[in-house]
């Protein structure tokens, strides 16, 4: 009896210990917004994400930058399964229109992969916000790095909402991509599992000479608040959006 007691005991206090580590997290878009979207604010925005970019309360990011006041959202760029995650992987995404707000949608996984100059015609600055896998198998890194190569050529600025890298910071697991084997599921020289958050990837490929004519863009990351390299994804307190 006394053995179950203080196996009750250790029981409530992980749950307690847990809880005290879930919910410190914020994310890069929840941070903005306690920002008051300084860092964006009065410009015109065009923003990539996918069902995966919500705030802890499950509102789409596309939905929070729609009904701000501080600046205007006026373009959603679609990567691989849309910005609404309508398309089956691998299959092409259309330029349409997003039945919620209105606005244009242009595919950065169909005919083209990088955002060309039309489709950032009257763009001040590109925002980035999809979660991550911490794998370098996904398109959305690629897409990632496109776009911010398109950022650079066409003189826009570029912010990346972090969020967590959901295996953690301390886990890097792999050989680099060899240059006969690079593709849009490993575009980059880095390890299988990278160990980075997107934000930390994003600074990564800029710093590094790794986008194409080892061209920079005008970078900013919101980080996150809250968020300890050790910590995998239950330990973030955040949703998860498969």
């Amino acid at each position: 009896m006394k053995f179950i007691r203080q196996l009750l005991i250790l029981f409530i206090f992980s749950l307690f210990s847990t809880s005290l580590i879930a919910g410190r997290v914020k994310t890069g878009v929840e941070v903005l917004k306690d920002m008051n979207f300084a860092p964006i604010k009065g410009k015109r925005v065009g923003l990539i994400t996918n069902p995966t970019g919500v705030d802890r309360n499950l509102e789409s990011t596309v939905d929070l930058f729609f009904h701000s006041k501080e600046f205007t959202l006026v373009a959603l760029y679609g990567p691989e399964h849309g910005v609404r995650g309508d398309y089956g992987a691998g299959t092409s995404v259309s330029n349409t229109k997003d039945p919620e707000t209105g606005l244009p949608v242009f595919s950065i996984y169909g005919k083209t992969r990088k955002p060309t100059s039309e489709m950032l015609k009257g763009i001040d600055v590109l925002v980035y916000d999809i979660q991550d896998i911490g794998s370098r198998s996904y398109t959305f890194i690629s897409s990632l790095g496109l776009a911010m190569e398109a950022a650079a050529e066409n003189n826009i600025e570029f912010v990346v909402l972090d969020r967590p890298n959901p295996l953690g910071g301390l886990k890097m697991e792999g050989c680099l991509t060899e240059p006969a084997f690079t593709s849009f599921v490993s575009q980059f020289p880095i390890p299988y599992i990278h160990g980075l958050t997107v934000g930390e990837l994003a600074k990564y490929l800029n710093e590094t000479g790794l986008l194409k004519n080892k061209i920079k863009c005008n970078l900013k990351v919101i980080p996150m608040k809250g968020w300890k390299r050790k910590m995998t994804f239950e330990n973030t307190g955040l949703p998860w959006v498969p």
